[in-house]
C-alpha cells in the first residue's frame, strides 16, 4: 500500500455494527509512501496508522 500527502484513508469496520472510519493523510512516515500513516480522521481525531487489509487508499486528484 502506497500514498501521498492529501490521500484519502478508509478503513472498513472490521465488526457488524462498526462504522467506516475516514481521514486525510498528512504526513507519510514511511519510505516512498509506505505506511505508517499520521492521519486526521473525520471526526478530528488524529492518529499514527499502519493500515491493514481492511484499508483502502483513496488518491486524491492531483494537477499535472
Amino acid at each position: 500500500m502506497l500514498a501521498a500527502v492529501g490521500d484519502r484513508l478508509l478503513v472498513h469496520g472490521n465488526a457488524v455494527g462498526d462504522p467506516d472510519r475516514r481521514g486525510e493523510i498528512i504526513e507519510v512516515r514511511g519510505p516512498e509512501g509506505a505506511p505508517p500513516y499520521l492521519v486526521r480522521f473525520d471526526d478530528g481525531q488524529t492518529r499514527l496508522v499502519f493500515p491493514g487489509p481492511d484499508a483502502i487508499v483513496i488518491p486524491a486528484q492531483r494537477q499535472a
